[in-house]
């Protein structure tokens, strides 16, 4: 099972962490805002995303797991989530950072099981009604 709370690409070099605050991020749908910050412990790493107007400048936290690629060359940060699952998260408070139930919830909104079956589903799509044959 995949850890979605560390980082599982490109985002350490030399055991350093990347300064990725400012870096763009896109989802396998399109554009989500830009990274406010960024935390590399593992177990807890994720992205502070601010997501601009398309939810109303809303923050969300990315965790690290959803990660796909990072291009240092154009500064962007490819994750391997819809835009829908960083819409659905819940609002990023700073107070509730290391909070287990905010934690939780977080993780639910970017729960693979969410995504059966579509493109870039990280499971894979299952065979039945309204599934791809």
């Amino acid at each position: 099972m995949v850890d979605v709370w560390t980082f599982g690409y490109g985002a350490r070099q030399g055991g350093f962490a990347l300064d990725v605050v400012g870096y763009g991020v896109e989802s396998v749908d399109g554009h989500v805002g830009e990274v406010d910050e960024a935390t590399f412990d593992d177990g807890s790493s994720c992205l502070i995303v601010d997501t601009g107007f398309w939810i109303f400048g809303k923050r969300r936290m990315v965790p690290g797991g959803y990660v796909d690629r990072v291009d240092e060359a154009t500064r962007t940060i490819y994750l391997s989530c819809s835009k829908e699952a960083v819409q659905s998260a819940p609002d990023y408070e700073p107070a509730l950072h290391n909070d287990e139930a905010h934690r939780a919830a977080v993780t639910d909104a970017f729960a693979p099981s969410r995504y059966r079956g579509m493109t870039g589903d990280p499971i894979g799509p299952e065979k039945g009604p309204g599934r791809i044959a």
